[in-house]
């Protein structure tokens, strides 16, 4: 495999406030990890809840008093972030999660530092009804105030909100108890619903042709005020290129484009010297030394940023759960508190928690 260029090379920094307790390293704390409910409205979906004994449960009596959703937020560069925040127990986590993306709500004193919220002021969650896989979410007519260049933004942002529930699969949009097949706005389509294919924070300025091209995302790093956060990124893909899981790792190495001011956690020169093994969730990927965080390959230290990104990039392809990472075939890698990475990597139960 050809080597890579154009990489933004950044200083191995301490990570711990990026994921939650040991995150991303602590493969029993994602696999515990148990998911919100569905905001119901159905007597069916109720009682379902009830004799599965979830979060959430109408009886309360079990239920944890604080519960930590993703929202999608807006950050001072514009682009839509998954951030975690603990939030009040309710029986309706999907509408909760969604007022907490109204400005001016009570999200306002969460904000991090240059984040924003992304639905207009006084937009009221009138309902979510989550029945076979489909949200509908139901805001008043405020919602319809937004700006023109935000749409996109505002889209994807309760789209990626509400497909963190496991029972979501693809959102619509309803405005006062009417459907829209497309965004009130500038006319985004939305037909019979959108999923998480619709993208993220898209970035097609290195394609020519974007007709002979498929979506994909990565995940990149962004700074506020020196402390390092996650962003979703859907880049173009050449349809040539048949392998995802090369596709993202070559996305990585390559690095995010410069005038989006946001960062790689790969060193130069990272290469895949064979094709990933892909068995049971697990994808197991081999390297060359410049996958190490420190030009020292004797300390043999894999980057915090480059194993983040690279699990929650491709922990975002179906079917796969797990990254295992060697070096020339050896996996004698270190993490950077002197520990063997001798364990496939999960996802870490949410992505971006803290202050920053």
């Amino acid at each position: 495999m050809s080597k890579y260029n154009k990489q933004i090379a950044i200083t191995v920094i301490a990570s711990s406030m990026l994921l939650s307790g040991c995150g991303l390293f602590n493969a029993d704390q994602a696999k515990k990890e148990i998911d919100p409910p569905q905001d119901v409205t159905l007597t069916e979906d109720v009682e379902q809840l009830q004799s599965e004994g979830q979060e959430g449960d109408v009886k309360g009596e079990e239920a944890a008093e604080k519960v930590t959703n993703q929202l999608f937020l807006i950050d001072k560069n514009g682009f839509v972030v998954p951030y975690a925040v603990t939030l009040p127990e309710t029986k309706s986590v999907a509408k909760q999660a969604l007022e907490y993306l109204v400005e001016g709500g009570p999200i306002s004193n969460m904000l991090p530092n240059g984040f924003r919220a992304v639905l207009p002021p006084d937009t009221q969650v009138l309902g979510v009804d989550i029945k076979d896989g489909v949200a509908i979410a139901d805001f008043s007519k405020e919602f319809n105030t937004y700006k023109k260049e935000d749409e996109a933004r505002i889209l994807q942002a309760i789209t990626w909100t509400l497909t963190q529930f496991d029972t979501v699969k693809t959102v619509k949009i309803w405005v006062n108890g009417h459907e829209q097949k497309e965004m009130p706005v500038n006319g985004t389509p939305i037909q019979d619903g959108v999923s998480r294919e619709i993208g993220i924070n898209h970035d097609s300025s290195d394609v020519v042709d974007i007709t002979n091209t498929h979506p994909l995302t990565v995940y990149y790093m962004a700074d506020s005020d020196g402390q390092q956060y996650y962003v979703p990124v859907t880049k173009r893909v050449s349809n040539t290129e048949t392998d995802p899981i090369v596709s993202a790792v070559e996305e990585l190495a390559k690095g995010p484009n410069l005038s989006t001011g946001l960062l790689s956690g790969f060193q130069n020169e990272v290469e895949l010297l064979s094709a990933p093994k892909y068995e049971d969730g697990k994808v197991t990927l081999d390297f060359n030394e410049a996958i190490y965080g420190s030009l020292d390959e004797e300390q043999k230290i894999i980057s915090s940023q480059a194993l983040q990104s690279l699990v929650l990039t491709l922990t975002e392809q179906k079917g796969i759960e797990s990254v295992a990472v060697t070096v020339k075939g050896k996996a004698d890698l270190l993490k950077e508190n002197g520990e063997k990475l001798t364990e496939p990597v999960t996802r870490p139960a949410k992505v971006n928690t803290g202050s920053f």
